[in-house]
């Protein structure tokens, strides 16, 4: 096959900008490396045994066959309960609730739903690669704002200059993802106020709620008018610890989930059904009592803590994270160049994998300083990460001929 035959037939033009995953890439050289994998977000842990036990019970009962396209009834009444205690309302769980092939499917079936082409979306960057993605996917424009670190707040000047008569949704992640912020009252704010000027609809993905540090999960939603025009974006895998179940959902008024089903239906059609008939029991546990939730917080806090020990004794400058499960740490004041450097540096020569954030942004309007560490790891994980980081000190590494 010539070298034209090959590029007619290579990824389409919305997606050839993209390439490769950086998640894939680094996995890849993980494991060629026989690495400490702290780069991709999925514990190495396996999920609470009481949810494994309903899906168990649910393929033992026979719950093999297609769920209703949006959600098993008893699924989308548990996701209506458990989201009531951070956005503060009862959604119809008929009407409002659709339950998705993980959150990720969730993000795309709302901009297919939704957008024209030539619509624009505006994303808060370092944001999640699959959002851009997604954009691109549904003929839309991503229209891209830098948070600037350490900090990562959003200000007001910097989000207006991105809203256009054009605007159609803002996609916002709290607590964040890979940063770590959950964004405050005021921020909150100033989006709600630029949405309802430009009649734009807010994507609000909050897949990391139950684990938090700084204070307690509260949706956007909650501010006042914005309940009308949000789409809160949830999933199982990171709050019960199986993100390979692959089971997320959104909440949205019935206008917009009409939308958001239109493109569900020709994308998955439903989630798997015995998996989504354990999440309803997983849900429903918790919302009866949350002795999970509090045991939750403290081993992720435990965990938080121990991470930012093991990064500050490699000699690191760390972010410490209000939310999620990742830590950005400052390669550029270790001494490396930029953060792909260090990344491929770390990976190689010490044996312990990070995410070079700068994959987060925009590529011609990147900050190239960020590396993300994950910390949904076992203790021994990350001590054997601590060993290798300390006879192999990030600084010396960076002093280290090319």
């Amino acid at each position: 096959m010539s070298a034209t035959q090959q590029s007619m037939h290579g990824p389409s033009a919305r997606l050839a900008p993209f390439g490769e995953s950086i998640f894939t890439t680094m996995s890849r050289l993980a494991t060629e490396h026989k690495a400490v994998n702290l780069g991709q977000g999925f514990p190495d842990f396996d999920g609470p045994d009481f949810v494994k036990e309903a899906a168990q019970r649910a393929i033992a009962d026979g719950h093999g066959q297609y769920a209703r396209a949006f959600g098993l009834p008893e699924t989308n009444r548990a996701i209506a309960e458990a989201a009531q205690r951070t956005c503060g309302f009862q959604a119809d769980p008929e009407r409002e609730v659709t339950v998705t092939a993980g959150c990720t499917e969730a993000i795309a079936a709302c901009l297919l739903g939704m957008l024209s082409p030539g619509d624009e979306v505006v994303l808060l960057d370092p944001s999640y690669d699959s959002y851009a993605a997604c954009v691109a996917m549904a003929g839309g424009v991503a229209r891209r704002v830098r948070l600037e670190g350490p900090d990562f707040r959003i200000r007001r000047a910097d989000l207006e200059a991105a809203f256009s008569s054009r605007t159609k949704a803002i996609l916002l992640n709290s607590p964040h993802n890979p940063t770590g912020r959950m964004f405050g009252d005021d921020e909150y704010a100033i989006v709600a106020d630029l949405a309802e000027r430009h009649d734009a609809i807010i994507l609000s993905d909050e897949v990391y709620d139950a684990i938090t540090y700084a204070r307690p999960h509260q949706s956007i939603a909650r501010i006042p008018g914005v309940r009308e025009r949000a789409v809160i974006l949830g999933s199982l895998g990171k709050t019960f610890s199986l993100t390979g179940w692959k089971i997320g959902w959104t909440i949205a008024p019935p206008s917009i989930t009409a939308a958001i089903r239109c493109a569900h239906q020709f994308l998955t059609f439903c989630a798997a059904t015995p998996l989504q008939r354990a999440a309803a029991d997983a849900l429903s546990t918790v919302c009866r009592d949350d002795a999970y939730l509090r045991q939750l917080h403290t081993e992720y806090t435990a965990r938080r803590t121990m991470m930012l020990e093991v990064l500050s004794d490699a000699g690191f400058q760390c972010v410490e994270p209000e939310g999620s499960y990742f830590i950005l740490v400052d390669a550029v004041e270790a001494g490396f160049p930029d953060d792909v450097t260090a990344a491929r540096r770390l990976v190689v020569e010490a044996g312990v994998a990070a995410i070079p954030a700068s994959s987060f942004y925009e590529p011609a309007n990147a900050d190239r300083r960020w590396l993300r560490f994950a910390f949904c790891k076992r203790e021994s994980t990350m001590l054997e990460a601590r060993r290798r980081l300390l006879a192999n000190p990030p600084r010396r590494l960076a002093e280290r001929p090319a």
